[in-house]
């Protein structure tokens, strides 16, 4: 059995890790920190931006990769990742405007959109679990 979409979201939550983690890199390097965040405002953002994803990925990654071994509707699977990956990228785009001073709108959005995607992953989960339906 594959997993094309988990496949997928891995991937791209992947590239996205490792472009962060190359802006945490470029950060120390301009501050000179090897360690922590030190006082610098924009080295806790980058460091942010990369915690949070690697926080939230994980999770999503294992959910989507359940309910795709249980022959969950593949569109709706997708609809989910992809709202799960919008809801990154927003988030760390959001972090960036907010760090800049604009607007905390992205962010905001970002993080809603995570959130919505991973509830509904662990919902869906659950009530595969409840049904008895989960690896089926």
């Amino acid at each position: 059995m594959t997993l094309p979409v988990t496949a997928l979201t891995a991937a791209i939550c992947g590239l996205l890790l490792i472009f962060l983690m190359f802006k945490v890199i470029g950060q120390r390097v301009r501050t000179e920190t090897m360690f922590g965040a030190s006082e610098d405002e924009k080295m806790k953002m980058v460091r942010g931006a990369h915690a949070n994803l690697a926080e939230n990925a994980p999770m999503a990654i294992l959910l989507l990769a359940l309910l795709e071994l249980s022959n969950a509707h593949h569109w709706t699977l997708t609809a989910l990742a992809a709202l799960f990956l919008v809801g990154r990228v927003l988030h760390v785009f959001g972090m960036y405007q907010h760090h800049t001073g604009k607007t905390v709108k992205f962010r905001q959005f970002g993080v809603i959109g995570s959130a919505m995607s991973i509830l509904a992953l662990s919902l869906w989960t659950l009530f595969l679990v409840v049904t008895g339906n989960l690896l089926n």
